[in-house]
C-alpha cells in the first residue's frame, strides 16, 4: 500500500482533510497537523511528502516527545566534535539530512521552549547552525509538524512560543478522530 493510500475511513471530515492535504502538498511553507493520538498524523505527513515535488528526496521523521531535550537538540541541529563531552565526531542533524526533502516533527507541542526558539530561527533564515560552531548551513526543506496538544492553550499558559505557533498555524489541517470516521 502506498503511503498516500494508507489513511482509511470514509467520512466527510476525513475526505475534507485528505483533499486539504493534497492541495497543500506542493506548498513550501510549514504545515501543522492537528488531531488526537492515533488519527494518522504521521501517515498524513507521508502523504504530503509523497504528493509533493520533493517526493524523491528524503522524508526524515523525528518524534520530539521520544528524545531527551539535550539529545533532541543534537539530533535536530547536529554537532561538531568537542561541542559536548560525548561529541567525538561530526554529526549531521535531521535538518541537514532532510535537505531537499521533508522534515516531519511529530509531537511538536512537547518540544522545549529553548529548542522552539532555534526552530523559529531555522524557519526565518532557512539555515541551521550545528552545536559547537557558528557556521550556518543552508537547508531547503518542507517542514511538517504534528501534535495532539491544543497549541493555542499551550501558548496561553506559556508552554509554547506564540511566534512559533503563528508561524506554524498558517497552514493547518485538522485530522478527525477515529470515532468520527466510518
Amino acid at each position: 500500500m502506498r503511503p498516500q493510500e494508507s489513511i482509511i475511513g470514509n467520512s466527510p471530515a476525513l475526505a475534507e482533510a485528505l483533499e486539504h492535504l493534497s492541495n497543500l502538498a506542493g506548498i513550501n511553507r510549514p504545515i501543522l497537523l492537528l488531531g488526537e493520538r492515533g488519527t494518522g498524523k504521521e501517515l498524513a505527513a507521508q502523504r504530503l511528502h509523497y504528493l509533493s515535488p520533493r517526493w524523491q528526496a528524503p522524508l526524515v521523521k523525528v518524534n520530539c516527545a521520544a528524545l531527551a531535550d539535550s539529545l533532541l537538540e543534537s539530533e535536530l541541529f547536529g554537532h561538531e566534535p568537542g561541542s559536548f563531552t560525548e561529541a567525538t565526531r561530526m554529526h549531521h542533524g535531521r535538518f541537514e539530512r532532510a535537505d531537499g526533502g521533508t522534515l516531519f516533527l511529530d509531537e511538536i507541542g512537547d518540544m522545549p521552549l529553548s529548542l522552539q526558539a532555534r526552530l523559529l530561527r531555522v524557519l526565518q533564515e532557512r539555515c541551521v547552525t550545528p552545536l559547537g560552531t557558528n557556521k550556518s548551513i543552508p537547508v531547503a526543506i518542507t517542514l511538517v509538524c504534528a501534535t495532539h496538544r491544543r497549541l493555542k492553550e499551550e501558548v496561553a499558559r506559556g508552554g509554547f512560543r506564540e511566534d512559533l505557533y503563528y508561524r506554524l498555524n498558517g497552514l493547518c489541517i485538522n485530522l478527525p478522530s477515529l470515532r468520527e470516521r466510518s
